[in-house]
């Protein structure tokens, strides 16, 4: 495969509309990267968990304002049904049987940190004795926009490079998979999991680390004054934990991924990512949910999941185009520069007479319904053995290819 020149290396004549289009370009970008940043600013301060679900429905607001609002329908309903099932299966690896690691997991750490566990002497460094913890506060802030920000950046794809965003949601989903295997044959305990288990005792009988993200969210809602009154919207995640699934660390693997692809699409302004990234790998570390060993896994993987999509075999690489339909990839390239991410998605729809088959959009909308009711029903009646059993994917591979018909419905050539 032909490597992709980043956008800023494109060479487009210097013509005066050519000019207005990259001007416009720009501030466009900059405006969607004002609102994401002024958003999750937003949610921070009002007590509203910044997770995919609650980012996705403000993305799609913006694409809607963008004039894209059918367009991102089509591209994001398999993206974000794919990552909905990847989280109701995750909690069933660690009911799968396989013994859980931790010991031999702390003895990797210190091999690799000179005879000493990174969390530890993190904390040792930095976490005072008493009173507030900044340094930690600011590390459960990055913990918690390890996806939404990878998100952030797929929209970004989205906009102004649709067939490398196509790419993007690829190599997650192989991630994401990859990953659930690993916790079903490898179930780690984190750091955290270690102490409160008896694994890391301190010289004085008390855990020697400490699981610093529940005091650190106290502080922010006493700072904030939301204490009490906090916003979750972690529903999806509460089906289905899994407390077990320390390696490799998605934590790290997200940004690092959204790192490789941002500096693929925009050159030079995408190792700002590295920068970020470098936070969430130290972050996880520090508030004790990862082992150092978790975080280097978690990029290994990142890293192979790029390299697999940006060089699988021919088949695959149709499969993707296909999915991302060159003619519409066409007609938006066709706008010019600088038009391409304003151009009216129903428009684009429109000219290549794509029409809603409701009967398949009907018939999916069904399909993801029984299997969201089929999912809370196994877990909360406890039937069949729960979320134990295989029988417990079923649903889940239900909701997927419901969201998946309801796609193909709703933009069918």
């Amino acid at each position: 495969m032909t490597q992709e020149t980043p956008i800023s290396e494109v060479a487009v004549p210097d013509t005066p509309p050519a000019r207005l289009g990259r001007r416009n370009d720009r501030i466009l970008a900059w405006s969607v990267g004002g609102y994401i940043v002024i958003l999750s600013a937003l949610m921070i301060v009002k007590g509203v968990s910044i997770t995919p679900d609650v980012l996705v429905v403000a993305l799609g607001l913006a694409a809607v304002i963008l004039g894209r609002g059918r367009l991102f329908l089509r591209d994001w309903i398999p993206f974000i049904g794919l990552f909905f099932a990847y989280e109701l299966m995750r909690g069933y690896a660690d009911n799968f049987g396989a013994s859980i690691h931790v010991a031999d997991f702390i003895a990797i750490d210190k091999f690799l940190f000179f005879g000493h566990l990174p969390t530890q002497v993190f904390q040792d460094w930095f976490h005072p004795t008493t009173g507030i913890d900044y340094l930690a506060i600011v590390a459960t802030v990055f913990y918690f926009l390890h996806f939404p920000l990878p998100l952030a950046v797929g929209f970004f794809l989205w906009l102004r490079r649709r067939r490398v965003y196509y790419d993007f949601v690829a190599a997650i989903i192989i991630l994401s998979m990859a990953g659930f295997v690993t916790y079903l044959l490898l179930p780690v305990g984190p750091p955290w999991y270690a102490a409160q288990h008896g694994f890391l005792p301190g010289p004085n009988g008390t855990p020697a680390i400490s699981y610093l993200k529940s005091s650190a969210f106290d502080d922010i809602a006493r700072f904030f004054g939301f204490q009490g009154n906090y916003l979750y919207s972690y529903t999806i995640y509460d089906i289905n934990p899994n407390d077990v699934a320390a390696f490799p660390s998605l934590h790290a693997a997200y940004p690092t991924l959204a790192f490789l692809f941002a500096r693929r699409a925009f050159g030079r302004i995408g190792y700002l990512m590295i920068g970020y990234a470098a936070c969430v790998w130290f972050a996880v570390i520090y508030l004790g949910d990862h082992y150092l060993i978790d975080v280097l896994g978690g990029i290994a993987y990142a890293a192979v999941a790029y390299w697999a999509v940006i060089h699988a075999p021919g088949w695959f690489r149709r499969g993707i185009d296909r999915a991302a339909d060159e003619e519409i990839e066409s007609t938006l390239e066709a706008a010019g520069p600088g038009a391409g991410a304003g151009t009216s998605g129903g428009a684009v729809l429109g000219r290549l007479n794509r029409r809603v088959r409701w009967p398949v959009v009907v018939q999916g909308l069904a399909l993801a319904v029984a299997g969201v009711i089929a999912t809370t029903a196994l877990i909360k009646g406890d039937l069949l053995g729960g979320y134990s059993t295989p029988l417990y994917l079923i649903p889940s591979a239900v909701v997927l290819i419901g969201l998946w018909r309801v796609a193909l419905g709703a933009f069918s050539r």
